[in-house]
């Protein structure tokens, strides 16, 4: 029976999102690891809009079946008012919160001449000030305990994303606010880390989404970041990155605070620490003059190429 063994037994886990795709899923197995957990959606569309509470209640419902403590909480976490709400259902309704997993997002696909303030307002709503807002409200609760987990739903899309602007700008946020509160909490037990998941099946896996990558790929520009997906690696599900969402949440893994981490399917990676790739110091500072003597761009930018030249849109 869940619940009665688990690495996460006694635990209390609030999952934002957690009524489908990869929310649901990393609820899952937060539920068969022993917590307790606060299943949030509000129900909505993947680009916002909408409201459908028994989205929520029929994930709960479902958990609880396999033999979970499960609350339902459906406050749309789109800053600090429904964080602030949701934080409150877990203490009230189970005593405590231990682990924060935010898992709610919203895309509006479109380019960064395309994108409308109101697309930006409403994805930086869910995507970072409810993060944002959750990780305020708990802390509180965390600083007592001296003990608690945040995990952060990042994304690919946060290293440059054509077509989708909003989105990828709203989730490379979230890995500075995962690195921030890393350093603000650390001291007194508690751990913060980004996870930059791929997957299938998931909210975010839209039409308009996949079509943003296919158009970036046909133009010779790599969809997300540096890569390009391997056409023979298997479909990503939500399970796997549920796996190691859950997994940042136990002891397995308490080296790690204030650090990301990417999973597609069968790959898993940490990212690095932002470095600088190549210094160069001038006396004095630097002036026009001194940034163009040939030595300095052949160091700076030596090996350096525009990879985002690529052909144009026929629509261009």
């Amino acid at each position: 029976m869940a619940g009665s063994v688990g690495r996460l037994a006694g635990k209390v886990a609030v999952v934002t999102g957690a009524g489908r795709g990869i929310g649901f899923a990393i609820a899952s197995l937060l539920v068969r690891e022993g917590a307790k957990v606060v299943v949030n959606d509000l129900g909505g569309g993947p680009g916002g809009g909408g409201r459908d509470e028994g989205v929520a209640m029929r994930a709960a419902e479902a958990l609880r079946a396999e033999g979970g403590e499960v609350l339902a909480e459906t406050s749309s976490i789109d800053g600090f008012e429904g964080a602030a709400r949701l934080v409150e259902a877990a203490v009230s309704g189970f005593g405590r919160i231990d682990l924060v997993l935010n898992n709610a997002g919203i895309a509006r696909p479109g380019g960064i001449a395309e994108m409308t303030q109101a697309d930006l307002d409403v994805v930086l709503a869910v995507n970072l000030k409810g993060y944002a807002g959750m990780i305020h409200h708990a802390a509180p609760h965390f600083l007592r305990q001296k003990a608690g987990v945040v995990v952060n739903m990042a994304s690919p899309s946060g290293f440059g994303h054509r077509g989708n602007t909003a989105y990828a700008a709203a989730k490379e946020a979230v890995v500075g606010l995962t690195r921030s509160a890393a350093r603000d909490l650390g001291p007194f037990g508690v751990r913060c880390n980004a996870l930059r998941p791929m997957a299938g099946g998931s909210q975010m896996s839209t039409p308009a989404m996949i079509e943003s990558l296919a158009t970036s790929a046909r133009l010779g520009i790599p969809p997300l970041w540096n890569r390009w997906p391997s056409p023979d690696s298997p479909p990503p599900g939500p399970e796997q990155v549920a796996a190691v969402a859950v997994w940042l949440c136990t002891a397995g893994a308490a080296a790690a605070n204030g650090r990301e981490f990417y999973v597609a399917g069968q790959e898993l990676g940490l990212m690095p620490e932002p470095e600088l790739q190549r210094a160069s110091f001038e006396p004095g500072g630097w002036t026009l003059d001194a940034l163009d003597r040939p030595s300095v761009a052949a160091y700076l930018l030596g090996g350096v190429r525009n990879a985002f030249a690529g052909t144009q849109p026929a629509s261009a």
